[in-house]
C-alpha cells in the first residue's frame, strides 16, 4: 500500500502521538513553525541509504526537503540535483564542505557516510552552524561520539541519530503495550538481526565500519532491548566467532551473540551475523502474555503479534511502504529544530549504544577500531 500525502500526514501524527505516550510527554496540537516551512537538508554522501531511502522520504514528507548535496562524484551529484531541483550552486565536494556555513538554503545535514566518517562530518557541520541528523551507528568509538555531542552543544545545534524504529508506529505500539501492563511483569527478551554480507562491501573494512554486524544490524537488537524495557543494562556479555573462512572476515567478526541483564531482572538474549540471513525480530515474554514482532527492523512490512491472558490476541501487519519510516524520522527532526526541542534519539542516546557495544566487543575479545 502506497501512502498519499494526506495519509502520510495522519500516520506521522499517530507516530508522534505514540512516541509521546511512550515517553510520557504531551504532544502539542501543532508544530508551530513547521506548519509554514520545510527544513532544508544537505545530503552528505550519495550512497544507497541516502539516494534509495532518505532523499525519497523527503519528497513524501511534510516538513523536509533536499536543498543541497555533498559528494565526491560531481556527475552523480548533478544527476541527483536535477531530480530534486537542487541548484548547482548547492552542490559541494568533501573538500569545500565547510562552505555550507554560508548557504542559507541549508538548515541541517543528513550524514549517510560510512561509519568512520560520521564524527568528522558531524563536527564540521556543527562548526558550520548546521543541525545534524546522522545515521547509526553514531561513530566508531565512544571518544568520537562524545566529540560529536560536544561540538553540537558548543554550536547550539541539534544532533539526532537516525534510530528510525524509535519513531515507527508499530515499534511504538509494542512499547505502549508493555508500558500499559498488558504483558504483566516482563521476564525475558529475544532478538536477532543479520544477513549474508557480500565480499568486497565496505562494511567488511574495519577502518570504515569500525566493527562487523554488531555495528550495522546488531545495534537494532541492542537498541530495541533498551527502549522496550526503558532501562539500561547492568550486565552485558558477548561471544564472537568466524565460521566461514572464505576471506570476508579478516578484519571484522562474522557472528556476535550476547546477553544483557537489566535492573528489573529482565534478561535479553541477542545475536547478529554477516554469515546468514537472520530475521530481524524481537519477542518479549511477560507473566501475562507475549509480543512477537517480525519483521521488527525492516524498512517495510513490519508485523506485530501478541497474546495475552484472558484477552483477544493481536495480529497487526503494517502495510506502509519504504521510505515511510525515513519520512517520519526526517519530519520529527524538523519539528525539533523548528520548535527548539531535544530529539528523543539525541546524541546521548547514540553514545549509550556506543558504550554498550564497546563493552560487548571487550567481553567478546574483539578489538574495536
Amino acid at each position: 500500500m502506497s501512502l498519499t500525502r494526506r495519509q502520510f500526514a495522519r500516520a506521522a501524527g499517530l507516530g508522534a502521538a505514540a512516541s509521546s505516550l511512550a515517553s510520557g510527554n504531551r504532544v502539542p496540537a501543532q508544530a508551530s513553525d513547521a506548519q509554514s516551512r520545510k527544513l532544508g537538508y544537505c545530503i552528505v554522501g550519495l550512497g544507497r541509504i541516502s539516494m534509495d531511502h532518505f532523499m525519497l522520504a523527503c519528497k513524501m514528507s511534510q516538513y523536509s526537503q533536499v536543498t543541497a548535496l555533498v559528494s565526491g562524484h560531481r556527475d552523480k551529484a548533478e544527476k541527483m540535483a536535477a531530480q530534486y531541483n537542487v541548484p548547482t550552486k548547492n552542490i559541494y565536494s568533501y573538500e569545500n564542505y565547510n562552505e555550507i556555513a554560508e548557504n542559507k538554503d541549508i538548515d541541517a545535514v543528513y550524514i549517510g557516510l560510512p561509519n568512520s566518517m560520521h564524527a568528522e562530518y558531524t563536527i564540521r557541520a556543527a562548526n558550520a552552524d548546521k543541525h545534524v541528523l546522522c545515521e547509526k551507528p553514531m561513530a566508531t568509538s565512544v571518544k568520537d561520539s562524545q566529540a560529536m555531542i560536544d561540538a553540537c552543544k558548543a554550536a547550539q545545534r541539534k544532533l539526532m541519530i537516525a534510530y528510525r524504529c524509535q519513531y515507527e508506529p508499530t515499534n511504538l505500539r509494542a512499547v505502549q503495550l508493555i508500558r500499559d501492563g498488558k504483558l504483566g511483569t516482563i521476564q525475558a527478551i529475544e532478538s536477532t538481526h543479520g544477513f549474508n554480507e557480500r565480499a568486497g562491501e565496505w562494511r567488511l573494512n574495519r577502518k570504515l565500519a569500525g566493527g562487523g554486524p554488531l555495528m550495522d544490524v546488531g545495534i537494532y537488537s541492542l537498541n530495541a532491548c533498551r527502549y522496550l524495557t526503558g532501562e539500561e543494562p547492568i550486565r552485558i556479555e558477548g561471544y564472537s566467532s568466524v565460521i566461514d573462512n572464505d576471506g570476508r572476515f579478516k578484519e571484522v567478526e562474522e557472528n556476535l551473540s550476547w546477553t544483557m541483564k537489566f535492573p528489573s531482572g529482565v534478561v535479553a538474549s541477542c545475536a547478529t551475523t554477516y554469515g546468514a540471513n537472520m530475521p530481524g525480530f524481537f519477542r518479549v515474554h511477560g507473566s501475562k502474555g507475549m509480543i512477537h514482532m517480525e519483521p521488527a527492523f525492516a524498512y517495510q512490512g513490519l508485523h506485530l503479534k501478541a497474546e495475552f491472558d484472558n484477552e483477544p490476541p493481536i495480529d497487526e501487519p503494517n502495510n506502509s511502504k519504504d521510505p515511510y519510516q525515513f519520512a517520519l524520522e526526517a519530519d520529527d527532526f524538523a519539528r525539533c529544530v523548528f520548535d527548539n526541542k531535544e530529539p528523543k534519539a539525541n546524541g546521548e542516546e547514540g553514545l549509550r549504544d556506543m558504550q554498550w557495544m564497546a563493552e560487548l566487543y571487550k567481553s567478546a575479545g574483539v578489538k574495536l577500531a
